[in-house]
């Protein structure tokens, strides 16, 4: 499989998560008391924090609140304190002043890495999926010592280089800036968007409630962080990142295309590939959202990773 033929059904996927419809909400667990916290300190996003132990933050993807992490919170608060982030303009959430003209993830990067400080956070684990997983990184190359062990779901350090990984993230501002106008422009056809949903997740309820997250976004927060996720490139700097991370992979949404897990394996591996202490690991059939498609791997994996790189204290 090429590169091309990856990278068109992944920016579609993306886009098609961006522009999905509404049917059904998700129940969240039980907060416990969250600890002392100044919203106002972080207006990119909202902290929701569940359990007791060391703390683990959970950042989601494009579109989605905290709620995509119910699952995860659910299995892990008995061992860590979960601070669940929604970010600003993502299902539901009310957007951050200045977007689309500010800098959005920037300012999630700053804002949570002052957060950690704040609440002082001793080097906290990190889960987060396809966005989250991007900012897990960027958290750990901005500031290598804030953050602790990194649980990556199906992300890559520069996106837009899929399709040909000498592209620089001022090449690709073209095609970032249009898929920001296209997401600027409205909604697809329903027929369209739920063909779209349809490539991330199997489970045709999760369809249904991915799809109604992307409604409840705001479109200008959304074509913004697509637009700075497509050009910024952390290739180069993950030789910077001092804590192990564990990379969870998906291929099944392109085999149509193509691909093979090898083949979208050896992407995953190209992109990582200066990131001094990481482990690749594929999915056998989970798209996009791995935490619902292959819940079981997932826990699997990260269990054994944390166990072994962040124990829960007794």
């Amino acid at each position: 499989m090429n590169y091309a033929t990856f990278r068109r059904p992944f920016a579609a996927l993306l886009l098609g998560l961006a522009l999905a419809q509404p049917v059904v909400a998700a129940t969240p667990p039980t907060a416990h008391p969250a600890v002392a916290d100044n919203p106002a300190a972080h207006p990119s996003f909202t902290v929701r924090v569940v359990g007791k132990g060391r703390p683990v933050l959970l950042i989601p993807g494009l579109t989605c609140p905290g709620a995509v992490w119910d699952e995860t919170v659910a299995r892990y608060q008995s061992r860590y304190q979960c601070h669940v982030l929604s970010l600003a303009g993502f299902g539901g959430v009310a957007p951050a002043a200045g977007v689309p003209t500010a800098a959005f993830l920037p300012a999630v990067r700053d804002q949570l890495l002052a957060y950690i400080k704040t609440q002082k956070l001793d080097r906290p684990a990190v889960i987060g999926h396809s966005l989250g997983g991007f900012m897990g990184l960027w958290l750990s190359t901005t500031q290598p010592d804030a953050v602790g062990p990194l649980v990556i779901l199906d992300s890559l350090p520069f996106m837009a280089a899929v399709q040909n990984p000498a592209l620089t993230a001022e090449a690709a501002r073209p095609m970032a800036e249009s898929m920001r106008k296209q997401m600027s422009a409205g909604k697809m056809p329903l027929a369209q968007q739920r063909q779209m949903v349809a490539g991330l997740v199997t489970d045709t309820a999760r369809q249904t409630l991915v799809a109604r997250w992307g409604q409840a976004s705001a479109p200008a927060s959304v074509g913004q962080a697509m637009y700075e996720l497509y050009t910024t490139d952390l290739r180069a700097e993950l030789g910077a990142v001092r804590q192990p991370a564990l990379v969870l992979g998906s291929w099944a949404a392109y085999q149509p295309y193509g691909a093979t897990m090898a083949s979208t394996r050896a992407i995953f591996a190209a992109q990582y590939a200066k990131l001094p202490q990481h482990r690749i690991e594929m999915s056998e059939a989970g798209r996009h959202f791995l935490m619902y498609d292959d819940a079981a791997w997932v826990f699997a994996q990260t269990d054994a990773f944390l166990q072994a790189n962040y124990a829960a204290r007794k």
